[in-house]
């Protein structure tokens, strides 16, 4: 099965600090990829690379097996992947509407949207209430602010227009941080509804019982690379964390062992 998209060896240095130390990744199709570190792993840092914020010094993209090579966000969006950050790039005082279709604003076909270059308000409208629609978001109106909204109801937006203009690959980030039980079920949800429309998504998040609840595959990253990819149906969240925290790790053949520990006290 050819991998959407790939990473092989991945290095960024910062002067002397080495963010990703030959960093390799993987994303199926139509799974939901959960990445999982600890503060300082360097898992952003891969993430920025792929979605084309970071551009590496050395190692390989592949996007459907083919080589790529991004050198800002526009690339990674021209190539059909989409991310949601955790500030979520919504503007709170335009209307759901205009945020579905920023910087991607529709004119209208007539004289006015030629000459005078005005928009199709009333077709952007229409178009953000069957993307919503699609994804089991239920708000007031699309004229509605998106101030007025709930956390969980900006990261549905930001969520939907990810998963309406990203036709290869959903990246997001730490999508239920701010949120309360209820909204962050909700999100998990329209991560689902993504998987089932056979878009695969890269979720990082340090929720555990919510990476376990969604994930297909947990890519587990520590000191600048992965150092495991396990399934949540053959491991124990237990066993994620010693991933993460160097108290286990898995060896050439795929099991998991322990990481025997040195005081220094004495012998």
């Amino acid at each position: 099965m050819t991998a959407v998209i790939e990473a092989r060896g991945l290095v960024k240095r910062y002067g002397r600090v080495t963010a990703m130390d030959g960093a390799d990744f993987e994303l199926r199709p139509g799974e939901v990829l959960a990445v999982v570190g600890d503060n300082g792993a360097g898992k952003s840092t891969l993430i920025k690379t792929l979605s084309g914020a970071v551009v590496p010094d050395e190692g390989t993209i592949l996007l459907d097996g083919e080589e790529v090579r991004f050198h800002g966000p526009l690339d990674a969006r021209r190539a059909g992947i989409e991310t949601v950050y955790q500030d979520l790039a919504l503007a709170p005082a335009l209307d759901i509407a205009t945020n579905l279709f920023l910087g991607r604003e529709r004119r209208r076909d007539d004289l006015l949207g030629s000459v005078f270059r005005r928009l199709d308000t009333r077709g952007m409208r229409e178009e953000a209430g069957r993307m919503l629609d699609e994804l089991g978001v239920a708000v007031k109106s699309m004229s509605q602010l998106v101030e007025t909204l709930s956390g969980g109801q900006r990261q549905a937006v930001a969520v939907a227009r990810a998963a309406a203009f990203g036709s290869r690959v959903v990246i997001m980030d730490e999508p239920t941080a701010a949120l309360g039980v209820q909204e962050s079920g909700k999100v998990l949800e329209l991560i689902d509804r993504i998987r089932a429309r056979g878009l695969p998504v890269v979720l990082i998040s340090h929720n555990m019982p919510h990476v376990f609840e969604i994930a297909d595959r947990v890519h587990v990253h520590r000191l600048g690379r992965r150092v495991a990819v396990v399934s949540p149906q053959e491991q124990s969240m237990n066993t994620v964390v010693g991933l993460l925290t160097g108290a286990l790790r898995m060896n050439a053949g795929g099991a998991i062992d322990e990481v025997g520990l040195t005081t220094g006290l004495g012998r």
